[in-house]
């Protein structure tokens, strides 16, 4: 019943203002992109769909905030994408559909998220990410940690806070 898309604005966000190498490894769009994304602009108000674009946040940002309004209104929502980091956004409300660089597709709801990341909550998605960092947004993880020790480590201690709280029963020592 409803739609609307939500682009990066052009120039920096507040991630930028907070990690200066943010994105930094990131190359440069394509010339044609930049065309394409204007042509999908075109297209989308012709069809009189709200478009977002929201100076010094990004798309992700946008769509993190509607789909949180809408379900404190009981508004059902599908959020779709290519990005793993919305998954921390589904709940009864939210559920994202996501496409891999191959065509699939896969809905995620909260069940599909707990198969996933080994029975963690979508909530618990932002402390594997500050473990393992994110390559693609240049953003630095714990040497040493990647997905499965990430996953593994929030299973048994609930949190970062858990970890941090519980700094000498975290094995194997290097961690």
């Amino acid at each position: 019943t409803h739609l609307v898309i939500a682009f990066d604005p052009p120039g920096p966000t507040f991630r930028h203002e907070q990690f200066t190498e943010y994105k930094a490894n990131r190359p440069e769009a394509p010339p044609e992109f930049h065309a394409q994304v204007e042509r999908v602009k075109q297209i989308v108000r012709a069809m009189h769909v709200p478009i977002y674009e929201v100076p010094g946040y990004e798309a992700d940002d946008v769509i993190g905030t509607i789909s949180k309004r809408a379900a404190e209104q009981g508004i059902n929502t599908i959020i779709f994408t290519g990005d793993s980091d919305t998954l921390q956004l589904v709940s009864p409300h939210v559920r994202v559909l996501m496409t891999t660089g191959f065509g699939d597709q896969k809905m995620y709801d909260e069940l599909a998220v707990r198969e996933r990341y080994g029975g963690l909550e979508p909530s618990q998605q932002i402390d594997i990410k500050a473990m393992q960092g994110d390559t693609s947004d240049n953003i630095p993880g714990v040497p040493g940690i990647g997905n499965k020790t990430a996953i593994k480590l929030v299973q048994e201690f609930g949190s970062l806070e858990g970890i941090y709280e519980q700094l000498d029963e975290v094995k194997p020592p290097r961690i």
